[in-house]
């Protein structure tokens, strides 16, 4: 399998695993994953009407894409699980990994 493939491989399965640890619908918000193999994008966000507080809901809590130079951007981690160390773990090389929310200069 080449390098990309399993990148996004990898990226949806860890998604997918922090989406099972979530209820599909909890206090009127629905869990969703969202993926496109295709174009490398891996979204887990929830969105729906907050019945205790009584309010619109959405919320990315994570969005990373692999693309085709073989990058993996880190797009949004509102996790506290540190997803660039566990994609790390997971096989994805340290050097491909790009934090996009930190600005250019910091990112190297």
């Amino acid at each position: 399998m080449d390098k990309i493939a399993e990148y996004k491989k990898i990226v949806r399965s860890l998604v997918e695993e922090v989406v099972s640890w979530s209820d599909d619908e909890e206090d009127g918000i629905e869990n969703q994953l969202i993926t496109d193999d295709e174009h490398g994008h891996y979204i887990y966000a929830g969105v729906g009407w907050e019945k205790e507080a009584n309010k619109w809901f959405y919320a990315n809590f994570i969005h990373v894409d692999v693309r085709k130079d073989g990058s993996v951007w880190i797009q949004h981690d509102g996790t506290d699980l540190r997803i660039a160390e566990r994609l790390i773990t997971e096989g994805i090389d340290r050097k491909d990994i790009v934090i996009g929310f930190h600005p250019p200069h910091a990112r190297a």
